[in-house]
């Protein structure tokens, strides 16, 4: 072969190499996760009527933790057990949360690999491709999706505790929704992530009621993880990170009950998170609770249950570091005097020594007291009277302000 015939050869394979090198160069975008709902198959009193769901739209409401300007949204037919498909999904800044009426200018059509339309398989999510939609911490977003026909099973979160809306038709598109009937459910939607602004993680809150909101005021934001994202936004140290809201009424470390233990959900709604960072867990009271609900149990049941929760815990942390994530453990609020679960002294020394095991802090980065946040200090078993919903379990909006006060920004700001 003569030099000029592999000179030509090796400047080809030159030229041919240059893409790959340029594409490997460039770098990747970095999604990082917004806002997030723990999804379940909704018990029969919070699903939506079967009727509501075939040739329908939902339109639903949240609040995104970081700013970007692109976004992502994430689908899930996590329940499903065949395949889900959605034939319209739109975007856009809601003019009012809780209102169903868009900001003027802001819809944005979402699009998978390209289509309107996407079929999700059963028992799976799906992000859909990015979506040229600047939005700032704290903004408000209505997600619009049109439902060809019901799904098989529902996909959902039982309490938003913001309002959401199903009108009959495809109005995915509409920039209101007169007449549609509002409901205070997320179904299938499981995510939202931000690109191209000043996010750099997130912070997963994992727990039961008391972090998914019973007590607080429906369309406020004011559950105890929404009182940190807006601390975080206030301090230009911890501005940058989101807060992600997986917590489920009901909800128990060691058993299925309200949606699946948090062991066995752990990896979904932890681990699978965009840029997560931390997280905080606070869940036990459901397992202290339930473990005497129907009479009373040995000495030895009531240590077990304290073993294996601790356990769980242990678990669950070092779960967390093989990935990265830091981990703050919070102490169980008092809730002597709840009707639900009608505790007594046996159920306050678990709780006890639950809390004892927390605030030695052999495994977790760090603790958070909302144990001490929360306390009455004259009867510790109890909540304080002005932090008390009315249920002896829930705390009020007040008591959700002192939760979210009590986590240290600085927990968060070292690099």
């Amino acid at each position: 072969m003569n030099r000029a015939r592999i000179g030509s050869i090796v400047r080809w394979a030159l030229l041919a190499a240059l893409p790959l090198s340029l594409a490997a160069a460039a770098p990747a975008p970095v999604w990082i996760g917004a806002w997030a709902s723990a999804q379940m198959q909704p018990e029969a009193r919070n699903a939506l009527p079967a009727a509501d769901l075939a040739n329908t739209t939902l339109r639903q409401a949240i609040r995104v933790t970081a700013d970007g300007r692109r976004i992502r949204i994430r689908l899930s037919n996590l329940a499903g057990t065949a395949p889900l498909t959605i034939d319209s999904v739109h975007v856009a800044r809601a003019a009012i949360p809780g209102a169903a009426a868009n900001r003027a200018g802001t819809d944005r059509a979402v699009r998978f690999a390209g289509a309107e339309t996407v079929t999700i398989p059963a028992g799976a999510d799906y992000w859909s491709d990015p979506v040229d939609l600047p939005v700032a911490a704290l903004d408000s977003l209505n997600i619009s999706f049109h439902l060809p026909a019901a799904p098989d099973r529902q996909t959902g979160h039982s309490a938003s505790h913001a309002t959401s809306f199903v009108i009959a038709g495809n109005h995915a598109a509409d920039a209101d929704l007169p007449g549609a009937k509002p409901f205070e459910h997320w179904a299938h939607l499981s995510g939202v992530a931000v690109e191209g602004g000043t996010a750099r993680g997130a912070i997963v809150a994992l727990g039961d009621s008391i972090t998914d909101g019973s007590g607080s005021t429906a369309n406020a934001s004011n559950r105890w993880p929404d009182v940190l994202a807006e601390r975080l936004q206030r301090d230009p140290r911890t501005r940058g990170l989101g807060v992600l809201n997986t917590g489920i009424g009901g909800n128990r470390v060691l058993l299925d009950g309200a949606g699946p233990n948090a062991l066995s959900r752990f990896d979904r709604d932890v681990l699978a998170q965009p840029g997560v960072r931390f997280a905080i867990l606070l869940e036990g009271i459901n397992d202290i609770g339930t473990l005497t609900r129907e009479g009373p149990v040995s000495e030895a049941a009531h240590a077990d249950l304290v073993r294996r929760v601790t356990a769980a815990y242990a678990q669950i942390i070092e779960r967390a570091h093989q990935h990265g994530i830091r981990v703050i453990l919070a102490t169980l609020p008092p809730f002597m005097g709840a009707a639900s679960y009608h505790p007594d002294a046996s159920n306050e020394a678990d709780r006890q020594a639950v809390n004892a095991w927390i605030r030695a802090n052999r495994h977790a980065d760090a603790i958070v007291d909302f144990d001490r946040a929360t306390r009455d200090p004259d009867h510790p078993e109890r909540l304080l009277q002005e932090f008390d919903s009315g249920d002896h379990l829930h705390p009020s909006p007040a008591g959700y302000r002192a939760m979210g006060a009590a986590i240290s920004l600085a927990l968060f700001s070292r690099e």
